[in-house]
């Protein structure tokens, strides 16, 4: 009969090749600890965000992982080159993320609340993608508890300041 170490030493095994297989794909300019992104101004309908900016590959594979928590009055914008289904995931974040997908006219078509980091390795190796239910142009990461705080819903509109 297994015993329940036996039966989670392959686990466990598993768990950090996949954890070290998907670390390894990680473009190597995204793994530097500090990563200086451009900076901009948004509005989520009248609220004032300064964001970070995520707009080539390798910034927005990097985005805010091992960040610390962000000020409520700011965040990360990712801008793609056209709209599409664009998915995020939680690997090496430090804390929880309200997560928003804006298409490129500025109305909101999906939004995910408190979505928890993946951090230890067996987080990692069962880390889920967060795929919205409509394409985007932008997505904005903010620090969790934004959605509520503002009370942002299905009518909230982007405005882009600067970026």
């Amino acid at each position: 009969m297994t015993t329940r170490t036996q039966a989670l030493i392959p686990i466990t095994i598993a768990a950090v090749i996949i954890g070290v297989i998907g670390l390894l794909s990680i473009p190597s300019e995204s793994k530097l600890e500090t990563v200086e992104f451009p900076r901009g101004t948004i509005l989520i309908d009248d609220i004032p965000l300064e964001v970070q900016i995520a707009d080539t590959e390798p910034r927005r594979v990097r985005g805010l992982m091992f960040q610390d928590p962000l000020p409520n009055d700011q965040g990360m914008i990712f801008v793609f080159d056209s709209p599409g289904m664009y998915s995020l995931w939680m690997l090496n974040m430090q804390f929880s993320l309200d997560m928003m997908w804006f298409d490129e006219n500025g109305n909101l078509v999906h939004l995910e609340k408190n979505v928890p980091p993946c951090k230890a390795v067996l987080e990692i190796a069962t880390c889920q993608s967060i795929v919205p239910n409509a394409e985007s142009l932008y997505v904005i990461e903010v620090t969790s508890g934004f959605i509520e705080r503002h009370q942002i819903n299905s009518d909230s509109k982007l405005t882009v300041i600067s970026i």
